[in-house]
């Protein structure tokens, strides 16, 4: 759905600007381009800048005028940090990721506008007053003007989070140990049991449990490691430092592991 939604510079000075949203869009799965009379393009620099999103400038589209732009989308929504003291509907970046998202849903051609101004200066009240919507990024009031590129990431971030979502999917990565068939294989109850044994049995040789005077210590410790999932890869550390413990005080353990 996010191939419906462009966003729109307006006579962006910088190149190194396009490029860098160009980067943020295609991080987030953007790829409409729209520049309104930019004073530089095409430029080394916003290549450069883009590290990678090639694609996404090679297909930029590049008009004259804001109407160009946005003539044919359904809903233009235009990014301002400051308050022009007109009665204009404003959302912030998640309540306009939603309303983005539910307009593609009830629509299947519909096509929507980002737009987002000069470097120095932001949109016109005559440009934003051609958006439904002005979209505020709630940052510090002393110092609220962001820079084009980070505004465009955290726009693109929010389409990008909110999406995810309404999928279903994780918005979360599980980063999985390759170097190691045993990582992230957990380990069974009898492991852990023969791993509290095996606590049990070293605490007592080192003096810091006493079975006379138990103090609830194993409850505890049991209750402790359940907060956890131990893989094998863990549990064979865990039981490394025991037996290495053992070694060290001087008592011999009964083979290379406690069965």
């Amino acid at each position: 759905m996010l191939g419906r939604v462009r966003v729109v510079l307006v006579n962006t000075s910088h190149p190194g600007n396009i490029g860098g949203a160009a980067r943020a869009m295609k991080n987030m799965g953007l790829h409409q381009l729209v520049l309104v009379d930019p004073q530089r393009f095409p430029d080394d620099n916003a290549t450069a800048r883009a590290s990678g999103a090639d694609d996404v400038l090679r297909d930029v589209r590049i008009v004259s005028t804001l109407e160009e732009a946005i003539g044919d989308c359904v809903l233009v929504m235009g990014t301002s940090a400051r308050d022009r003291r007109i009665p204009w509907p404003v959302v912030d970046p998640r309540e306009a990721a939603d309303m983005v998202l539910d307009q593609l849903a009830v629509q299947d051609d519909a096509q929507i506008a980002l737009v987002f101004g000069r470097e120095d200066s932001g949109l016109t009240t005559e440009e934003l007053q051609r958006c439904q919507f002005h979209v505020h990024i709630p940052s510090m009031p002393d110092f609220s003007s962001l820079n084009l590129a980070a505004a465009v990431q955290v726009l693109a971030y929010e389409l990008r989070m909110q999406g995810l979502l309404r999928e279903g999917s994780s918005t979360k990565m599980h980063k999985l140990e390759t170097t190691n068939r045993q990582a992230n294989v957990l380990v069974t109850a009898d492991e852990m049991e023969r791993y509290f044994q095996h606590l049990e049995q070293v605490l007592i040789e080192i003096g810091f449990h006493d079975p006379q005077k138990p103090r609830q210590l194993m409850p505890r410790l049991r209750r402790l490691y359940g907060r956890v999932q131990i893989d094998q890869v863990e549990m064979n550390i865990l039981r490394g430092i025991l037996t290495e413990t053992q070694k060290a005080i001087g008592v011999q353990a009964a083979g290379e592991r406690r069965r």
